[in-house]
């Protein structure tokens, strides 16, 4: 790949990375148009560059494209919400299957800022930034376990897992809860990798029970804003 070759699929990523974040944390809702001039202005960034982001996002079922209607944010129906949670417990399990107790200590200290990052968002209660550190908890987790596929996978069911419950959450209580994470930390670090399977199954199984496949929120940021604020 020449630096040219290189460069243009940076930029790609760095708009991808900029609306699977903003979408992630919520700021954009499922059935929010997606305006390529929008993104172009707020992100300062290429119309072609744009382009190829939205069909990347396509490709990774975050985003819809329709001729002569754009982009939006996908809007999971029902059958897709349980079968992205499906994906997640088997791709986590996994997942865990490659985690050690060696490789919980290389990472103690980074776990350890994070579960404290995590009560310190709870406890200001600021939603978009618990929904971004709890779902991070997950991805720390898939670094830990260093396999690059597995990784790459649950990044999109993660982003996928935030549209489904932006639409479908019964409460404003993210269901993800830091004691929850303590524990499977525990675990891990004792080397009780079946205990942390099962603890990553039940943790899991409490989200899509929050879970009320029926209902469909508003939107409450325009695409503008959400990108101004996620950048």
């Amino acid at each position: 790949m020449n630096s040219v070759s290189s460069a243009r699929q940076q930029e790609i990523q760095r708009i991808v990375d900029a609306l699977s974040m903003a979408i992630a944390q919520h700021k954009l809702r499922p059935g929010t148009r997606l305006v390529e001039a929008q993104i172009v202005e707020v992100l300062s960034a290429n119309r072609n560059h744009v382009q190829a982001a939205l069909q990347r996002l396509a490709l990774q079922h975050i985003v819809t494209i329709s001729p002569n209607r754009g982009a939006k944010v996908a809007r999971p129906e029902a059958r897709e919400a349980r079968e992205v949670f499906i994906a997640r417990r088997a791709i986590e399990h996994a997942m865990i299957a490659g985690i050690s107790v060696d490789k919980m200590a290389q990472y103690h200290d980074e776990m350890e800022a994070h579960l404290q990052g995590e009560q310190e968002v709870i406890a200001c209660n600021d939603r978009r930034e618990i929904v971004r550190q709890l779902s991070q908890f997950h991805m720390l987790l898939a670094k830990i376990s260093d396999n690059r596929v597995l990784t790459e996978m649950l990044s999109n069911l993660i982003v996928r897992s935030s549209l489904i419950v932006a639409l479908y959450q019964r409460n404003d209580t993210p269901a993800c809860q830091c004691s929850e994470h303590r524990a499977l930390v525990t675990a891990l670090r004792a080397g009780e990798v079946v205990q942390a399977q099962r603890l990553m199954d039940d943790h899991l199984c409490q989200l899509e029970k929050q879970l009320e496949l029926a209902e469909t929120p508003a939107a409450t940021f325009s695409l503008r804003d959400a990108l101004v604020v996620s950048q």
